[in-house]
């Protein structure tokens, strides 16, 4: 089953759902975590919505304000700028009372932004795996803390939803068994892991905590999605060597196709449907490896994660 599903996800047919197929968002409030770098950019510029409100959160306010420009440059569309390190716990803090000092609802959280294969040595300000420390402990802190935003607005939106899409990978079947919490902060061990088996295991904490954040607070109005993008040319891939490079661009999809799963799970009355799914390429239902599907691991990885953040 594991080689057939990563099959599926890897050779996806012909889309059906197209981006002129999202509906209007006037008055949503969205946020999309590191939108804003090249290849990415343009796949990402067709999930900012007609009428609705984008906020970009990325680290770097020149390059996040170029891209709001580029973006209205082409195609009309405006959005604003959150500032956010998602390696830094304390920058996650900050970047979420920001928001909600200017804010009081959120329609649309993307947590979008991700590392792969950096210098074995890199840590987060904090001491965690930049890997894990940034795609998974830094998207779990900054949902947490706009948590009270989230269920205030599913209170007051006409559907009674919000939604949560947690962008991970099938490279998450990359790592086999459960979470490693003995090699998550920097430690000899970790460094004798490779970079790869690192990347995947912070994916499959995406589909972890996904999956338990639905189960706690479905019943608030919270839809939580797990979405394996596609294979797509980024600026992801700038760590890898050259011949590296040379086979991952082999079965690589052009970068905008990116935005068709997202789209389909964050403005579709279908994605409302969707709650602790795993989505796959283009706009499909899918299966993640066995480990990705245990509540207790996920709901062991949740409470390793309330631990790390408590004294922020």
């Amino acid at each position: 089953m594991g080689i057939l599903a990563v099959i599926r996800e890897n050779l996806p047919p012909k889309p059906t759902f197209k981006v002129d197929d999202v509906p209007d968002l006037e008055g949503k409030v969205i946020i999309i975590t590191g939108a804003n770098a090249g290849e990415k950019l343009r796949q990402r510029r067709q999930v900012y919505p007609q009428h609705g409100v984008v906020y970009i959160a990325g680290r770097s306010q020149e390059r996040v304000e170029q891209a709001i420009q580029d973006i209205k440059a082409e195609t009309g569309k405006d959005a604003l700028f959150l500032k956010l390190d998602l390696a830094d716990l304390t920058s996650v803090k900050a970047a979420a009372e920001e928001f909600q000092r200017k804010e009081t609802r959120l329609d649309v959280l993307y947590n979008n932004a991700g590392v792969l294969g950096p210098p074995i040595a890199d840590v987060t300000a904090q001491g965690y795996d930049l890997q894990f420390g940034t795609n998974t402990l830094g998207h779990f802190y900054f949902t947490k803390l706009l948590l009270p935003t989230l269920l205030a607005s599913a209170k007051t939106s006409p559907d009674g939803k919000v939604r949560v899409i947690n962008v991970s990978s099938a490279a998450h079947h990359w790592h086999h068994g459960s979470i490693d919490f003995n090699i998550l902060k920097d430690c000899p061990a970790r460094k004798k892991k490779s970079g790869l088996m690192l990347y995947g295991q912070s994916k499959l904490g995406n589909i972890l905590f996904s999956n338990e954040l639905f189960r706690r607070y479905a019943h608030e109005g919270v839809i939580s999605t797990s979405i394996h993008p596609g294979n797509l040319r980024s600026d992801l891939y700038r760590h890898m060597s050259r011949i590296e490079n040379f086979v991952v661009n082999l079965i690589l999809y052009p970068s905008a196709m990116g935005a068709l799963t997202l789209l389909w799970a964050g403005t579709t009355d279908e994605g409302l449907t969707l709650g602790g799914k795993y989505l796959i390429p283009w706009a499909r239902v899918g299966t993640p490896n066995a480990s990705a599907r245990d509540p207790k691991l996920a709901e062991e990885l949740w409470t390793w994660m309330e631990e790390q953040v408590q004294n922020i």
